[in-house]
């Protein structure tokens, strides 16, 4: 049998052994993961590691009560201990009226995937290949000179299917595979060691580049680093580089997640309709991109996507909203569900794609004068009710309009209502990314360093 069609008899079973136990409704899930990878150092094989299984999970609601149980082991008597458990837990659970699957007149009736080309069939790279294209990064970054060691260099692959069914009638899935390089290079001694890295991953391996161009340009951002020292402390405007520019978009995602809003607990909570970004900006949710490793038809509860404008002319359009949140709020659904084997549907986005600007990232850097870019962020102090925003930082200092020193151990605070209407984008859309969002200027922020 097909490995989707055991899976999808192993969410049969689950729901049968569901009702047998006294469920009112039931989902099931069931995953079957596979993933390699490697790692070599100086030139040798470091690590190797291979995981391959299945997990099951069960969701279960008795009126107005709901419980999960998951597990990795699929036998029959597992199954029944699952359904037996999640009823009783589910009995014992607090009551939310908001709780219960979709209408079976509301699912998606298109659920093959295989346009969406989410799984590659080419024969999977073995072991030996992998290693290979590590060996190979990591060659083309002690290349570099400045480069003293390689910390690792990596590739990967994975594949993944998962089957979603449901006592409402759904019943459906798909396999996703993907394939990784990445490259953590060091360059310096002692107390003036510097590490950086770079990292692509593809459903398609064609579609990555090659490790040669992963390894060099690992080493080139950490020859760079060199040197680095703290920049001065004050009030500048700060260009967050692309690799770090998602971020800022992902603290707008999260605040408008309809379970942030159903708790109160957003910064955007009051702000449906209202401006949240400058109005040259426009977001946009896209879960149909083909070879994307995040594009559905239909979300964790079985609703078909679509693609959706989140902030128009910036405007905020709507909130992001999985069944419960969006029965909370007096909404319909936006398909947003995300569900896991271990844990109820919640809201989550797919595919994300900000407007470019008209600027090179140089021209913001000259335009900027004085001030950060950032290339790397780390910890983060986040106030989700009042959006007040605190990280730590590392980069380059900008000095008369260019790059005058590397940047570490310096902190970066705002307040992202504030800081995301003092936005400038570049033209620098990145390729293959889930959150697709060019390098982004920021007028006015907090810079704590000497």
């Amino acid at each position: 049998m097909a490995e989707t069609g055991i899976l999808q008899e192993l969410t049969g079973k689950l729901l049968d052994a569901a009702r047998r136990a006294g469920a009112d409704q039931a989902d099931a899930v069931a995953v079957r993961g596979q993933a390699v990878s490697v790692d070599v150092r100086q030139g040798r094989l470091e690590q190797a590691e291979r995981a391959d299984g299945v997990e099951i999970g069960l969701r279960v609601l008795i009126g107005g009560r709901q419980a999960c149980v998951s597990a990795s082991d699929h036998s029959d008597r597992v199954i029944s201990e699952i359904a037996s458990r999640a009823v009783a837990m589910a009995r014992e659970a607090p009551v939310d009226d908001t709780l219960g699957l979709a209408e079976p007149g509301d699912l998606a009736t298109r659920i093959d995937s295989a346009d969406l080309e989410l799984v590659s069939e080419a024969p999977a790279p073995s072991p030996e290949e992998l290693r290979d294209i590590a060996l190979r990064a990591e060659a083309a970054a002690v290349a570099v000179e400045g480069i003293s060691q390689i910390e690792s260099a990596s590739a990967g692959h994975s594949r993944r299917e998962m089957w979603l069914q449901a006592s409402n009638g759904f019943s459906a899935g798909y396999a996703r595979s993907g394939q990784s390089i990445s490259t953590v290079a060091i360059a310096g001694e002692g107390l003036g060691m510097e590490r950086d890295w770079a990292g692509e991953s593809r459903v398609f391996g064609a579609d990555l580049p090659s490790p040669e161009e992963i390894g060099a340009l690992a080493a080139r951002r950490t020859v760079e680093r060199l040197g680095a020292r703290k920049p001065p402390t004050g009030t500048f405007p700060i260009f967050y580089d692309q690799r770090v520019s998602s971020s800022l978009i992902g603290h707008l995602l999260g605040a408008t997640n309809g379970a942030a809003i159903a708790r109160g607990a957003s910064w955007l909570r009051n702000d449906l309709g209202e401006q949240v970004l400058p109005d040259s900006f426009t977001l946009r949710e896209e879960p149909h991109l083909k070879r994307m490793s995040s594009s559905r038809y239909f979300d964790g509860e079985g609703l078909a996507t679509s693609a959706r404008t989140l902030v128009d002319a910036g405007s905020l359009t709507g909130w992001t909203l999985d069944l419960a949140s969006a029965r909370k709020l007096g909404m319909r659904s936006t398909a947003n569900a995300m569900r896991g084997a271990s844990a109820p549907p919640s809201p989550g986005v797919t595919n994300i794609a900000l407007n470019a600007g008209e600027a090179t990232p140089e021209e913001l850097i000259r335009q900027m004068g004085r001030g950060l870019i950032v290339t790397s962020m780390l910890g983060a102090s986040i106030n989700a009710t009042t959006g007040d925003y605190s990280r730590g930082a590392a980069g380059f200092w900008v000095e008369n309009g260019e790059i005058a020193f590397a940047v570490n151990e310096c902190t970066i605070a705002g307040n992202l209502r504030e800081m995301l209407m003092r936005l400038t984008a570049a033209n620098d859309l990145p390729e293959w990314r889930q959150m697709t969002v060019p390098g982004l200027l920021v007028e006015g922020m907090t810079v704590a360093g000497a």
